[in-house]
């Protein structure tokens, strides 16, 4: 596999190693090795390969349940002027709020995910989305509970 390469098959050891890294990307690579039955090594060469192939592109901040259980969190249905996409992406990356942009296909061009200490706090920051060049209409929707996450 090369980081061209489009075919993401992993083998098994990939697969364990990927997993235990999405639960706790910090673990030591000690830590890992152990979990793996594998030496230190083994576990550093298959993460520098899984990098290197494109695999794993970065590392993140995952905050507690009970952060995250104060926070608000919306999904914003937006329908963007094609020509002005680009821009209105460009802005949407840039911004604290934004924890996600999907692509869609259907009626919306884009699922925004965003997040906020307060529903002001994402009133304003959903005003703001509404005066960007290019945004011609949007849907919100508040999340109340998470049911199950993965």
């Amino acid at each position: 596999m090369t980081a061209k390469s489009t075919n993401r098959r992993l083998t098994a050891e990939q697969q364990r190693l990927l997993a235990l890294l999405r639960r706790d990307a910090r673990e030591s690579t000690a830590s890992l090795a152990r979990k793996l039955g594998v030496a230190r090594t083994t576990v550093q060469e298959r993460i520098r390969r899984l990098e290197r192939d494109g695999v794993i592109a970065g590392y993140t901040v995952h905050v507690t349940d009970d952060f995250a259980r104060h926070r608000i969190q919306a999904h914003v249905l937006i329908n963007v002027d094609p020509k002005k996409s680009d821009g209105v992406i460009r802005a949407l990356e840039g911004a604290a709020h934004v924890r996600a942009l999907y692509a869609l296909s259907g009626v919306f061009d884009y699922e925004l995910v965003v997040e906020g200490g307060s529903t002001e706090e994402i009133d304003q920051f959903l005003d703001a989305i509404g005066r960007l060049d290019g945004i011609e209409r949007t849907q919100t929707s508040i999340v109340l509970s998470v049911k199950f996450k993965r």
